[in-house]
């Protein structure tokens, strides 16, 4: 089983922050995920399991079949998948929120001249022309011939970040695509989870600040 988490507070587990002036954030209690969704070829219905915690700052997304291989016999639809996940959020009408770092942790197996690349796009459904995208990569061969579980960050660039509406309900989409390419048609390569306790999982951590 292979998780998304969407961190919905500015507290990242493993980094500082990036330089943002924040206000007081909201409470747990103020802020709630109403609905959660996913659609794409990463994410096909019935493969997707959603879990909320109880103080509905973290959602978990399982999914069943959001893996990519390359290699003989394979083809080009087995080589990239997307998945988009939307998130309904409700918060306090004089805040705004932001992403503002990913974290990728899962299993990858790359033969030299494979290369693995991530795809992060996000934005909000009230102003869907701003976007921002990070892109982190794997190159395959050394240490990655044998698989190894792998553990990606990447940060917004500050002047990249864009804000929900100031308002009291946003739906953030965080479209998510790995794609393999390669450079030696007989090499092989994949970004897997074949182990159950061992999760690809993306981490989105957000920031908040107060609506000027």
């Amino acid at each position: 089983m292979r998780s998304f988490v969407a961190f919905l507070a500015p507290v990242l587990a493993a980094a500082k922050p990036i330089g943002i002036v924040v206000g007081d954030t909201p409470t747990p209690d103020q802020i709630t995920i109403i609905s959660a969704s996913a659609s794409g070829n990463g994410c096909p219905q019935g493969t997707v399991t959603t879990d909320l915690a109880a103080d509905r700052q973290v959602i978990t997304f399982g999914f069943d079949a959001f893996q990519v291989y390359t290699g003989p016999g394979t083809g080009p639809a087995d080589k990239t998948k997307n998945c988009q996940l939307h998130l309904n959020l409700q918060y306090p009408g004089g805040f705004q929120f932001a992403v503002v770092e990913s974290t990728y942790h899962g299993y990858a197996q790359l033969e030299a001249g494979v290369t693995g690349t991530f795809y992060s796009t996000y934005y909000f459904s009230q102003d869907a022309a701003a976007t921002t995208t990070t892109r982190t990569s794997i190159d395959g061969g050394g240490l990655w011939v044998d698989g190894q579980v792998y553990t990606k960050q990447d940060q917004v660039p500050t002047a990249s970040i864009i804000w929900s509406p100031c308002g009291a309900s946003g739906i953030l989409n965080v479209n998510n695509r790995i794609a393999l390419t390669s450079s030696n048609s007989s090499a092989s390569g994949q970004i897997s989870d074949d182990d159950a306790t061992v999760a690809f999982t993306q981490q989105v951590h957000v920031s908040w600040q107060a609506c000027k």
